[in-house]
């Protein structure tokens, strides 16, 4: 009777085991998930890297797009039924991932090599994408007296209409501060200080019943374009792809412009590390990311890319040097540190 239990027992757990080996192999049989922000930059990606990359390697690919947020990430891996391989995100996801482990180490031997890339691109747990600007955008269809600056975004008098921002303090604050006289070179400077966090809420005040806000990066130019809102702070790629693409006659202004950095990291414990890494060697060649800069305009990471381009396609990217001159790099360390205490703060203060 003994040995009948036991072995009904272990039959159970051979099964089991049967089971779950099956699950695992269905886990990695799964494609290479790449995931991007949507609208009409995954569309340039779509066209420049990612049906190049299937047909070239041969490689089953999905992709989709998210909103940003490390939780997300966090979520995906440590609940260990991630669906993604390889993401996109921005600097400050990057650098809370790569200390929580929650990406794999990059072997840029396999990437065509660090010396390949710009300087600010190259990250243990990530390789740099592509740098864009947060601008003020408008419609010249429907504003004859052209705003100047940040200035002009918040005033209703001179520009009346509605004004969209992205939701959260994370540039929200630093636009407010460049809006009531902060030199951009001062502007993290100010916010450092308890007295700047409350001049920033103060000059939001202002205009706090005219702001409609936006998450995905796809929502401004259709807020333009619906007429809902008069300004707004957007992507610069959205603009300049708005124009070629739906000939819309947006405008962007370049003074004080917001840049960043964004890369691509393999999330940890990706059954397609393989796949992952040849989607990356593939979309950091200087041939395909020059393909992407005449698509939408964001500056890429790859020193040969931009050598590529024509002085047309290269005077409308945030990297051309009139458009940067007078531009904020948006300060990593400083939302790392305050991105949670001043998130609480933002939150309350819409909420109000």
């Amino acid at each position: 009777m003994l040995k009948r239990k036991i072995g009904k027992i272990a039959l159970g757990f051979a099964a089991a085991l049967g089971a779950s080996a099956a699950l695992a192999t269905v886990a990695q049989a799964r494609d290479l998930t790449v995931v991007s922000w949507g609208g009409a930059y995954q569309e340039a990606q779509k066209k420049v890297y990612f049906e190049p990359f299937k047909k070239a390697a041969g490689i089953a690919m999905n992709d989709e797009s998210w909103d940003g947020g490390v939780g997300v990430l966090r979520a995906k891996v440590q609940g260990g039924a991630a669906t993604w391989d390889v993401v996109q995100v921005e600097s400050d996801e990057l650098a809370v991932g790569c200390e929580e482990g929650l990406f794999e180490k990059l072997d840029y031997t396999k990437i065509g090599g660090e010396a390949a890339y710009i300087p600010p691109s190259v990250n243990p747990c990530g390789v740099g994408a592509i740098l864009y600007d947060f601008v003020l955008g408008y419609d010249k269809d429907k504003l004859k007296d052209a705003p100047k600056g940040w200035a002009d975004f918040f005033d209703t008098k001179k520009i009346p209409g509605k004004r969209a921002l992205r939701q959260g303090p994370k540039t929200t604050l630093e636009i407010a501060l460049m809006a009531d006289g902060v030199a951009p070179k001062d502007v993290y400077k100010v916010l450092a200080t308890d007295e700047g966090v409350e001049r920033a809420f103060k000059k939001l005040d202002t205009i706090k019943g005219d702001i409609v806000w936006w998450k995905a990066g796809a929502q401004p130019p259709q807020l333009l374009a619906s007429g809902e809102v008069a300004m707004t702070s957007v992507y610069n790629g959205r603009i300049d792809t708005a124009n070629k693409n739906e000939k819309k006659n947006f405008s962007m202004v370049w003074d004080g412009a917001l840049f960043t950095l964004d890369s691509w990291v393999i999330l940890k414990g990706s059954p397609n590390k393989d796949a992952a890494y040849k989607f990356l060697d593939f979309v950091g060649k200087a041939e395909n990311q020059s393909k992407l800069s005449e698509n939408i305009a964001y500056g890429t990471s790859n020193k040969d890319a931009a050598g590529r381009l024509s002085p047309a396609v290269l005077k409308d990217l945030p990297t051309a040097p009139d458009n940067i001159k007078n531009a904020v790099e948006i300060n990593v360390a400083f939302w790392l540190e305050n991105i949670d205490r001043l998130t609480e703060r933002f939150n309350k203060w819409a909420a109000k």
